[in-house]
């Protein structure tokens, strides 16, 4: 759905196409058009108060010199895509929505661990980037029991700080750092040749940050040695025009979705017009709690773990990998990536069509399972991910 309205008298909205719920958090503002984030231009700026916006666009002084935007809300965890100092220099408002998937985040690490059938129970945690991603996957894997050691120049004082090159050894690495080109810690290929030699054979490798905080060429190049370590990459460097030799190289492939829950969407959408209420002095009246539109829970039991379109079967990882692959299945969205780069479509152009044509995604408190067929262990540790068993 491209240019299209919604005519109501206010202000005059133009947003992202992909942003879930516009017409219900900022229906009631003002004329609200819609169009593609990766393709906006000046021109359709040229009448707008609010820009909306998802991590594609790129807001700068290129798109907004001479518009009269007056407000930016990005309805995303991250800002690298936005030309922060600018904005401010040019009394432009800006809001973001930080933390609003990190849950969603943290659900698609353990569903990939279960996809590539590897037991974390047992296994030591390095995290890179400890903000709303890394912060809350540090608490879960605290009050797992797990071990954990976490690499953050932001943070020095977090209880798990190690030095990078000790987080990067452990057994299971996850890369959440934020994008940062300049500063006192940049973070732009902050994973290069010499830190991925110290990712061991055998490790697992798990990038949900931001592409370019990993050296794709470098990553190419180390994984082109045997053995080595596996490897689950959902964002890339220069996306949507990712490299497709370094995607046959990885074991699961996935289109930035890893935060891409409805709960998640939903949450961001409405961090944004709060932020538009606080920033433009609205006082906008209070939006009911977002929903994912499915109030009643779900239910699921082992050994019915399967693809949706296929069968994938279940894995070597029990009863706790079924379940957690019944909720979301990783290896679903790795076959559409692999099958949209073999396609004729263009690759920037199958990138973003899986983004923008992504099926809904529940979060695991959406789903209850039979307490009797898990043990106590298995029980107190999908609590603490979330998902309830009665």
């Amino acid at each position: 759905m491209n240019n299209t309205a919604v005519e109501t008298p206010g202000l005059r909205i133009v947003a992202d196409e992909n942003i879930p719920a516009l017409e219900r958090f900022f229906g009631d503002l003002g004329t609200l058009r819609r169009c593609p984030g990766r393709t906006l231009s000046r021109e359709q700026l040229s009448g707008a108060d609010i820009l909306l916006v998802r991590s594609v666009t790129e807001v700068n002084q290129s798109l907004l010199q001479g518009t009269p935007v007056r407000f930016v809300g990005s309805c995303t965890i991250g800002t690298d895509h936005l030309d922060i100092p600018w904005l401010e220099r040019n009394g432009i408002h800006w809001s973001a929505a930080p933390g609003c998937n990190a849950n969603a985040v943290v659900e698609y690490v353990f569903c990939a661990l279960a996809a590539l059938e590897v037991d974390w129970r047992g296994r030591s945690f390095g995290i890179v980037g400890c903000g709303n991603v890394g912060g809350l996957l540090q608490k879960r894997l605290h009050a797992l029991g797990a071990s954990c050691a976490v690499y953050d120049p932001w943070l020095p004082d977090n209880p798990d700080s190690a030095p990078l090159a000790q987080v990067l050894g452990r057994d299971i690495v996850c890369l959440h750092a934020p994008l940062v080109k300049g500063g006192r810690y940049p973070s732009l290929h902050m994973i290069g040749p010499e830190q991925l030699s110290h990712i061991r054979d055998g490790a697992v490798l798990i990038s949900a940050g931001r592409g370019a905080v990993l050296d794709s060429r470098a990553l190419l190049q180390r994984l082109k040695r045997k053995p080595c370590f596996r490897t689950v990459l959902d964002v890339w460097e220069n996306e949507p025009e990712i490299d497709t030799e370094l995607l046959q190289r990885v074991d699961l492939a996935t289109p930035h979705i890893a935060g891409y829950s409805d709960d998640g969407k939903l949450a961001g959408t409405r961090q944004v017009r709060e932020g538009l209420s606080a920033l433009m002095d609205l006082a906008l009246p209070p939006m009911a709690p977002e929903t994912s539109g499915n109030s009643a829970t779900i239910r699921i039991v082992p050994g019915n773990a399967r693809s949706g379109e296929a069968d994938l079967g279940a894995g070597q990882g029990g009863a706790m990998a079924d379940l957690l692959l019944q909720m979301y299945d990783p290896r679903v969205d790795d076959r559409r990536l692999r099958e949209a780069a073999s396609d004729t479509e263009p690759m920037a152009q199958g990138f973003d069509r899986l983004r923008r044509e992504y099926p809904k995604r529940l979060e695991f408190c959406h789903y209850t399972a039979p307490a009797e067929v898990l043990n106590e262990e298995e029980l107190q540790q999908l609590a603490v991910l979330g998902l309830m068993c009665k």
